[in-house]
């Protein structure tokens, strides 16, 4: 079983009454329903963390024993803890899996691990809503596993190209909307000994996270990125020259 935490910022959910209207159990709450759809894959235990929680909703011993961490956030990346955001990219790169749902490229977790800016380009009337169709450029690939040809979402936020992330290990979609623009919008990359994915599509006013073919996304990710074999602790080794796997024959001294 996979252990997997839907983190969110749950301010939205709060402030705005047309999101409460969509997700009265919060974002966090329909994405985690999704990943507990017992679609014949590997089965995947979630649960949810919210910015409001003690530690932000993860601390140390959390993230310790979770395979997937899952992070949507929008407009409260400033208020994540410098040290959550460490926290995490520590235990990425020891193994753990990140999925980044969309806004969350701008999250400090992301750009931590990313070293990038993250910016992209997006419509300003992007509340209004446009069609999305997310085309598997990597059909083959796990994360698009049971997508038939493509995705279409009748309304979302646009999100455009430069998209400021470095070049992807994988690129397994892309998005066209009906404004024009297209979107790299899903892609994979190993960092340390973990692998993260992005995921475009999400902005709260819309009925993403209700969406099959997202949710399917999702679950496919969760499952791509699970750790297997156990985490890997980055750490810095001094070997001293009598452990070494050859001898050491000249020493410093001997070399001047």
């Amino acid at each position: 079983m996979i252990r997997a935490v839907v983190w969110n910022e749950g301010l939205h959910e709060r402030d705005n009454a047309k999101v409460r209207e969509i997700y009265p159990d919060g974002l966090h709450e329909a994405i985690a329903a999704g990943l507990r759809d017992p679609d014949g894959g590997e089965e995947i235990a979630a649960e949810t963390a919210l910015l409001t929680d003690p530690e932000q909703g993860l601390p140390e011993e959390r993230l310790a024993e979770t395979d997937v961490l899952l992070w949507w956030g929008h407009r409260a990346h400033e208020q994540v803890d410098d040290a959550v955001a460490e926290r995490v990219q520590k235990h990425v790169l020891a193994g753990m899996g990140l999925i980044v749902l969309h806004s969350g490229h701008f999250s400090k977790p992301f750009l931590r691990l990313m070293g990038t800016s993250g910016t992209l380009r997006w419509r300003v009337a992007g509340e209004a809503g446009e069609r999305e169709r997310i085309w598997p450029v990597n059909p083959g690939h796990p994360i698009a596993r049971g997508i038939d040809d493509h995705l279409v979402i009748e309304g979302e936020e646009m999100y455009g190209e430069p998209f400021g992330v470095p070049e992807p290990d994988e690129t397994v979609f892309i998005s066209w909307f009906q404004g024009g623009e297209v979107f790299r919008s899903g892609l994979c990359w190993n960092r340390g000994a973990g692998k993260v994915f992005y995921f475009r599509p999400g902005h709260e006013t819309f009925p993403t996270y209700r969406h099959a073919g997202v949710l399917r996304v999702i679950r496919n990710a969760v499952r791509w990125a699970a750790p297997r074999g156990g985490r890997h602790a980055q750490k810095v080794w001094r070997v001293p020259a009598e452990q070494a796997p050859e001898p050491v024959w000249r020493t410093a001294e001997a070399a001047l």
